[in-house]
């Protein structure tokens, strides 16, 4: 598959087939992933894979919405999706170098995010990346370190759906010439 065949058929799934990931398949979706541009090559994107079904269980009841948690449940591997602090869009001094501030750690793990989600894609896998959670408690859940923070939840599996595109804004609609 070419990446603009990746690209426009990627779709955010919702429901998932119960097969479980063999980890060599999640090692070199993580693989293809840390190839993501960063801020000055800080690189401060990380993973955890989330297989246990009591953990996903928790997370899913405790810590998102009814239409979140519906995903997380039965899905078979929900990646947590944190990055290191203080590094992205900083200074060796500790200053901002931009006015973004800090804006751009966020940046940058969007980036990672969507990479991870087309390298799922290439095989065979469907994502759906979550924005919405309790991040104080699913961050002291899994005990993420202060120096981390959670940026994301991806749910990931066998699509057991194909859902259709939606509709896309015409290119003269997103794009202007100066």
């Amino acid at each position: 598959m070419n990446i603009t065949q990746c690209i426009k058929t990627r779709r955010s799934i919702r429901k998932y087939k119960p097969d479980l990931i063999e980890h060599s398949i999640i090692d070199s979706i993580i693989s293809a992933a840390s190839y993501s541009p960063s801020w000055k090559n800080t690189q401060i994107t990380r993973y955890i894979a989330i297989e246990d079904v009591s953990l996903r269980k928790q997370i899913a009841d405790n810590y998102t919405p009814p239409y979140n948690s519906q995903i997380i449940s039965q899905a078979p591997l929900l990646i947590a999706l944190t990055f290191l602090k203080g590094r992205c869009g900083f200074e060796r001094d500790g200053s901002y170098s931009t006015k973004k501030e800090d804006r751009w750690q966020m940046f940058d793990v969007g980036i990672c995010a969507q990479t991870f989600c087309l390298a799922a894609k290439e095989h065979g896998l469907g994502t759906v990346i979550m924005g919405i959670f309790d991040e104080d408690g699913i961050s002291h859940l899994l005990r993420i370190p202060e120096d981390q923070e959670l940026a994301a939840l991806i749910a990931v599996g066998y699509p057991a759906i194909e859902p259709e595109a939606p509709r896309r804004k015409a290119v003269e609609e997103l794009l202007e010439y100066r």
